[in-house]
């Protein structure tokens, strides 16, 4: 069962926008702080926005803040990205995450546990 499915990748020029969206179920939704993660052209995957279950609270990453909005839509079960004025160091593919610890949402030790597919993002410039 795919908890987690992400679209609205794309390509798009530097200075642009896109917004991802990640379709999940209620139960998720309300069970799991959730956000999104990247890996680009460096080793590893990195965090880059999270939302706690309640819906109250938001972290960014220093890269994206300021750029990148994360936020849900509980009536369609669906968590989103917002990304502004994209560079080229923001290419790369973007993973919607979730586990029930709120630490490991944002942590640089420590990955989600639950982790959709994927979907690319590339940035020209």
């Amino acid at each position: 069962q795919v908890l987690l499915e992400e679209s609205g990748g794309g390509s798009v020029q530097a200075g642009g926008s896109l917004r991802l969206s990640c379709a999940t179920t209620a139960r998720f939704l309300s069970s799991y702080h959730m956000g999104w993660w990247r890996q680009g052209s460096e080793p590893g995957r990195e965090f880059v926005a999270g939302l706690r279950k309640d819906g109250g609270t938001t972290r960014y990453s220093d890269s994206v803040k300021g750029r990148f909005t994360i936020s849900r839509d509980d009536a369609k079960n669906m968590l989103f990205l917002e990304m502004n004025d994209l560079n080229a160091d923001d290419t790369g593919v973007y993973f919607c995450v979730g586990d029930v610890a709120w630490s490991r949402i944002y942590s640089s030790d420590f990955e989600p546990v639950y982790w959709g597919l994927g979907a690319r993002v590339t940035v020209s410039s």
